[in-house]
């Protein structure tokens, strides 16, 4: 089983997500969503895998997605366009994005909620 979480350095979220898998003993490689966001091809096996629809994968609050036009320019958009944009900005991407790999199958969580992160082990 291979654990990824992609998180960003200033995220209180991310800090408490990170706690919690330490707190478990849960190992997790870290990956800087920011310095290494998302590929599409990534994106494309884990937001199904997610069970989230993509606009709900959008950080919402950030400076980005603002920047962009916020909703009204994502509402605009195709699926398509909304994954390329998440591959090249990680900050637009709520976070953090748990994966854990297990052979073929894929689990994937958005946002933190502990409840749902223990559920996993």
């Amino acid at each position: 089983m291979a654990t990824t979480i992609l998180s960003y350095a200033g995220c209180s979220t991310c800090k408490k997500a990170l706690a919690h898998l330490k707190a478990r003993g849960v190992s997790a490689t870290v990956r800087a969503i920011v310095d290494e966001p998302p590929t599409v091809a990534e994106l494309a096996r884990w937001i199904p895998a997610s069970g989230v629809p993509i606009r709900k994968w959008l950080n919402t609050s950030g400076q980005s997605y603002r920047t962009l036009g916020g909703k009204a320019h994502f509402d605009a958009l195709p699926e398509a366009q909304i994954a390329a944009a998440l591959a090249a900005d990680g900050k637009l991407i709520k976070r953090p994005v748990l994966v854990v790999e297990k052979g073929a199958n894929c689990t994937v969580l958005v946002g933190f909620e502990a409840e749902r992160w223990n559920e996993l082990r």
